[in-house]
């Protein structure tokens, strides 16, 4: 199916018509040869000499040539567009953040691989969360490290690959060693906002108490409601655990509440596995449909057809000069083989 860009440039194609009903014929001054035998010449060639002014007629062929290369000329300045197919493509309107809590308690190490070896947290959070990304098809995925304070690793993107390197270089340390998960719920939002999420999930993962945000864990999850953040909030770790590494619970299961989300407990990997399993199931994905279609110009294909026929008009121009000089030569030489009177 062929579109033009520009279809009002088809207006220039009447301008040849308005300059020839309106604008005056060119007129230009021409030497002329005086010879002393213009009567025999008129004889022998058998025409009929003219007086003052002489129009130029262009032959048929040639105002065929000439109305096509113009017109295609006009064709390219509206510039004609092929459009294909259309193409759908189906995308995922789930947007998941991912809060990683990266505090001192993350060092502990009580989760133990089926081999028997023991891992501190941070590393099997860090192994569940890949098996989970990688099978978030379609699903852009951010990721949000805090400790002392919050900031974003990974903004939202549909590189799993790349999500997932900028996990696996995430150590402890990288943010202090406190716990402020009401502060990451906040920048998670504003992220959120940036992009104009539509569906807008985030799961928080920590192992202790909020000890050092600005903003208070429940009044994030209060301003997260109003913006459409569910959240869905997992306790990884022994709960029983006191002093600066123990447990708040019932903070992080009035943040769920809050944002219609969800509390999970996970005291090993199989339990933290099932907590994103739950997840998957509990959020439903939506899909948007794009339909785009393909489009390429046609523009040089008519400059190309315009420059080829104004070449023809131009050949058939020299001929019809190579022609009639001939006959100007035959002419001049039958002149010179009567004899004089």
């Amino acid at each position: 199916m062929v579109e033009f860009e520009y279809p009002l440039a088809f207006l220039l194609a009447i301008l040849p018509l308005l300059v020839y009903r309106f604008v005056p014929a060119y007129k230009e001054s021409k030497s002329a040869l005086q010879v002393p035998f213009f009567e025999r010449l008129v004889s022998v060639s058998e025409d009929k000499p003219s007086h003052s002014t002489t129009l130029l007629k262009r032959r048929k062929i040639q105002w065929a040539l000439v109305v096509i290369s113009y017109l295609s000329l006009v064709a390219a300045i509206a510039k004609p567009m092929w459009v294909g197919e259309p193409i759908e493509q189906k995308k995922s309107a789930r947007e998941i953040m991912v809060a990683l809590d990266l505090s001192g308690s993350m060092s502990e190490k009580d989760f133990t691989d089926e081999q028997g070896n023991k891992h501190d947290r941070l590393y099997i959070a860090k192994q569940v969360l890949s098996e989970f990304a990688k099978h978030r098809e379609h699903d852009r995925l951010g990721l949000i490290l805090f400790a002392d304070a919050a900031y974003v690793q990974a903004p939202f993107t549909e590189d799993t690959n790349t999500w997932l390197a900028l996990l696996e270089n995430v150590q402890l340390g990288y943010a202090g060693f406190q716990t402020a998960f009401g502060d990451a719920i906040g920048l998670s939002i504003a992220v959120f906002e940036q992009e104009q999420s539509k569906q807008r999930v985030m799961i928080l993962l920590t192992d202790g108490d909020d000890t050092s945000s600005k903003m208070p864990p429940v009044k994030a999850a209060e301003i997260a409601a109003k913006y459409g953040v569910k959240i869905y909030t997992i306790a990884i770790g022994d709960p029983s655990t006191e002093g600066r590494y123990k447990m708040d619970l019932p903070t992080l299961e009035k943040v769920s509440e809050i944002t219609g989300g969800q509390m999970f407990h996970a005291m090993n990997r199989e339990e933290l596995n099932q907590a994103y399993a739950t997840i998957d199931e509990l959020e439903q994905q939506e899909f948007e449909l794009l339909t785009h279609r393909p489009r390429h110009s046609l523009h040089h294909w008519a400059f190309g057809i315009s420059f080829m026929f104004n070449l023809l008009a131009a050949l058939v121009v020299f001929a019809g000069q190579a022609r009639r000089n001939k006959r100007v030569n035959e002419v001049l030489a039958r002149t010179q083989e009567v004899p004089n009177e």
